[in-house]
């Protein structure tokens, strides 16, 4: 019995994740996970690192973050706590959604993830106060391979739903795709 509907995105190969729930009155179980039905779905290899983060004001964001290959990184975001508009940009230089973004709103409530190919960049805005995040990586963290796009690049457009309260100082610093921005090959 499947435990996931995998559902397709106007991005080619970006799948919101919904989590099935079998709930009585002690409350509910959901499987976070399984292998073999996310193979089926795309991600080919396997989960190398998890990462748990809390991020405390709402209307902060993080992003956009890559890895550069060879260590480019399949991702599964979730909201474990609060509430989050989630965006995955496609960088792949040759796709015919180069350089599109799609958002979803994920919070521990609609129980959906997002399953983020590599070749995309991923970040996302605080709807809510104290949101907590876990993230699934097929590749480990590697710091001299991170790439990262402005979230404020006019080139994107993406439209974040509130004003932009909270950024990091490595964020704030991310470049705008420039004209000659050519993305990545995969």
């Amino acid at each position: 019995m499947a435990r996931f509907d995998f559902i397709e995105t106007p991005l080619p190969d970006l799948i919101l994740v919904r989590r099935k729930v079998i709930e009585d009155q002690r409350g509910f179980l959901s499987r976070f996970f399984c292998a073999d039905e996310f193979r089926e779905a795309g991600m080919s290899k396997p989960v190398v690192q998890i990462n748990h983060t809390q991020t405390r004001a709402k209307g902060a964001v993080r992003g956009l973050h890559f890895q550069y290959p060879p260590h480019a990184e399949t991702k599964v975001v979730s909201c474990l706590h609060g509430e989050i508009f989630d965006v995955a940009v496609d960088l792949r230089r040759n796709s015919p959604t180069f350089l599109q973004w799609h958002g979803v709103l994920l919070s521990a409530r609609n129980r959906q993830s997002l399953l983020i190919p590599e070749g995309f960049a991923h970040g996302f805005q605080t709807l809510s106060e104290d949101c907590e995040l876990i993230y699934l990586h097929t590749a480990a963290y590697q710091p001299q391979a991170e790439g990262g796009l402005n979230v404020a690049d006019t080139r994107l457009g993406i439209a974040w739903p509130l004003n932009i309260t909270e950024l990091s100082e490595r964020d704030r610093n991310h470049k705008m795709s420039e004209q000659e921005f050519q993305g990545r090959a995969l």
